[in-house]
């Protein structure tokens, strides 16, 4: 996997006020912005570059890295004008994309050390059009996955029960020939799409069940400050799902 996608284009509205002139992603962790921590964790696999949406206060990301890079992995920005929802900003990066390429893909506001070779290889063992990272304890239970790893329904949406329901993380592997499964410009989520797959072709869309290390979505203004003062404390604390 040589590109990382990070989801830094969110309004953050949970987080109000904090980031009415920051983007969510570059709120101070411990000194340091949240995004860094994801970049550190993607860094470990191996990805030599990261693209990262931006529209909310997006001159705030030039002014966090000014040279482009961090620890030397080039950045590229690529700026929404309407915020395209989390499918609408992957089919947007597209054309800096080679084709028949895998990609990681993170939430920009998720926390975590778990390991994610695990990811890579379930997703490189079967290549789907998706493999996402789940995991079975929290309180957003909404992923149902069979005994093989294929994801049967996400959000209760499909009737279509698996033998587990798990928490998405909001980290995942995908395909680039999913993007043409979306269209240009329209405002979606990418849990859209992956319904619209697994109802079309089952199998296309799987998950891979990790729950070692820790996760957190900082997704609240009282998760955010418990967060920063359980990191400079040397701890942290779990979240909820990312659907």
């Amino acid at each position: 996997f040589r590109t990382a996608f990070i989801l830094g284009a969110g309004l953050g509205t949970r987080l109000r006020p904090l980031t009415e002139h920051c983007p969510k992603p570059l709120l101070p962790l411990n000194g340091r912005p949240l995004i860094t921590y994801a970049m550190d964790h993607l860094i470990r696999t191996g990805v030599e570059r990261f693209i990262v949406n931006t529209h909310h206060e997006p001159g705030a990301y030039p002014k966090a890295f000014p040279d482009n890079s961090w620890r030397a992995i080039p950045i590229i920005f690529r700026h929404e004008r309407v915020l395209l929802d989390t499918a609408g900003g992957l089919k947007n990066i597209e054309d800096l994309l080679s084709q028949d390429e895998a990609i990681l893909c993170y939430n920009g506001d998720v926390l975590s050390d778990i390991p994610l070779e695990g990811l890579i290889s379930a997703h490189e063992q079967n290549r789907p059009d998706a493999t996402l990272l789940l995991r079975t304890e929290g309180p957003l239970l909404n992923v149902d996955i069979d005994s093989s790893g294929t994801i049967c329904d996400m959000r209760h949406t499909l009737g279509r029960p698996g033998v587990a329901r798990c928490l998405f993380t909001g980290i995942y592997a995908v395909e680039t020939s999913i993007l043409c499964h979306m269209e240009r410009g329209r405002i979606e989520s990418v849990v859209d799409v992956f319904l619209r797959r697994i109802a079309a072709e089952p199998g296309s869309i799987r998950g891979v069940v990790i729950d070692e290390g820790k996760w957190h979505d900082i997704g609240s203004v009282d998760v955010y400050r418990e967060t920063d003062v359980h990191m400079r404390q040397g701890s942290t604390r779990t979240g909820n799902g990312a659907v």
